[in-house]
């Protein structure tokens, strides 16, 4: 069943074509730490951009290999796409701008990304 999130202020929202998610990560490397990210991934097919695209920028870190995509009016980072550990292509959603989600109830992992 599709699920759908969107940035604070509504600019950019975004469907996922998948059930939602039971499971998490929650990753303390410099940038995930900051914004309090929950995330989980998934492949470029399940995803859909519904609206925002002009209203969206993209912040580069470390090896440059994943796209933060974040509303230009807002601030929020609702999603990022790029290359997984596997090269593979992948969309990372932040579970935290799905309002249908309950967050309590996710199983969490927890990754050390802070010693990549």
């Amino acid at each position: 069943m599709p699920f759908s999130g969107s940035c604070h202020c509504g600019a950019v929202a975004f469907t996922i074509d998948a059930d939602p998610p039971s499971k998490a990560m929650s990753c303390n490397c410099s940038h995930c730490r900051r914004k309090g990210f929950l995330l989980t991934f998934f492949a470029p097919e399940q995803f859909t951009l519904d609206k925002g695209q002009g209203n969206l920028a993209t912040y580069l870190f470390n090896r440059h290999n994943i796209e933060h995509q974040f509303c230009t009016t807002c601030g929020t980072e609702a999603f990022a796409h790029g290359k997984g550990p596997n090269g593979s292509r992948m969309y990372a959603v932040n579970l935290r701008c799905v309002e249908t989600i309950d967050l309590d109830a996710l199983e969490i992992a927890k990754v050390d990304g802070a010693s990549f």
